[in-house]
């Protein structure tokens, strides 16, 4: 490995001189330590794992430029600069989302089961929540994360940020105002949501209409992204009915050998498709109060990179 590329858990090695601590290697062991932990906040604010890749990149180009010996809280300068740069590409990213072919959805990614056990992390990855935080300002969106998720005081999101503590705080007032106007009511359990998405999987492959009403919100919105590359919808589906026949009728097609399997994504239960063996998209639901609100369905194979193998997520 250069010094200059980004470590992973398999570029540390033992210290030849346990006396000596050489400035790359304990730069390395900190940043590796911290990985998962930066992938998550990047991802987090940005609903992009490539994007958020790319952001630890240029994190860890930074950290190697700091003189370590100065750095009192390490996890705390890390956080401040991948949140500087994750805000960077979040900005640059929503110009991008201005062109983009049809709805946009998050980039699903194939969590481990022990995510699901943090309720509050596990919330803050679901498809519903980030697309409820899509709707929050960059600055907003990063003091939401930081505060809400990751639990930092005023006073760290302010030095990641540059802001002052109490602009902070009223930052974070405005957005977690915002955020519980519009996220899920009568948040569903792990073992609800597999239920209700289970009865979804058995009405779409057997065609049965009456059985998706019966688990279909009258107001449910169904989304899909293919990015202009794989066939979708261009616009929002709104209510029961229109979503049952879409589901029916189009979505779930008989001439091809398809495979559904309920997987682990973004923290919740997740159905993940297969078309003649290879992976076609990732299906997601929201359920409140035991009805499925939203359907969300990810067939942009450039959004599909993360669903073949576990990402680590921590907090």
């Amino acid at each position: 490995m250069s010094q200059r590329g980004e470590p992973t858990t398999d570029t540390v090695e033992p210290l030849d001189r346990p006396d000596r601590v050489d400035p790359v290697d304990s730069a390395i062991e900190v940043f590796v330590a911290h990985r998962n932990l930066l992938f998550t906040v990047a991802y987090e604010m940005l609903g992009s794992a490539a994007d958020a890749e790319d952001v630890l990149q240029e994190t860890w180009l930074r950290w190697m430029d700091v003189d370590l010996m100065t750095v009192r809280e390490k996890r705390a300068y890390l956080v401040r600069i991948v949140t500087r740069q994750a805000l960077d590409r979040l900005r640059a990213l929503d110009r991008r989302k201005e062109s983009y072919v049809g709805p946009w959805l998050p980039e699903p990614l194939l969590t481990t089961p022990d995510v699901a056990e943090d309720v509050e992390l596990a919330d803050s990855l679901s498809m519903a929540m980030l697309l409820v935080m899509e709707t929050l300002a960059p600055i907003e969106r990063a003091v939401f994360v930081l505060r809400e998720v990751f639990a930092l005081d005023y006073d760290e999101i302010a030095e990641a940020v540059d802001k002052t503590p109490a602009a902070i705080r009223q930052i974070a007032y405005r957005a977690r105002a915002h955020v519980a106007a519009r996220r899920p009511r009568g948040i569903a359990s792990p073992a609800q949501t597999r239920a209700a998405l289970g009865a979804f999987q058995r009405a779409v492959e057997t065609g049965d209409l009456q059985s998706l009403l019966d688990i279909l919100a009258p107001n449910v919105v169904a989304l899909s992204d293919g990015g202009g590359i794989k066939h979708a919808l261009l616009q929002p589906i709104v209510g029961a009915g229109k979503v049952a026949r879409l589901l029916t009728a189009g979505w779930w097609k008989r001439d091809v050998e398809r495979s559904v399997e309920v997987v682990q994504i973004n923290g919740g239960p997740g159905l993940l498709v297969r078309v003649n063996g290879e992976i076609d998209g990732v299906v997601a639901v929201r359920v409140e109060n035991g009805y499925i609100t939203g359907t969300y369905h990810v067939r942009n194979p450039e959004k599909l990179t993360r669903v073949g193998r576990e990402t680590a997520i921590s907090r």
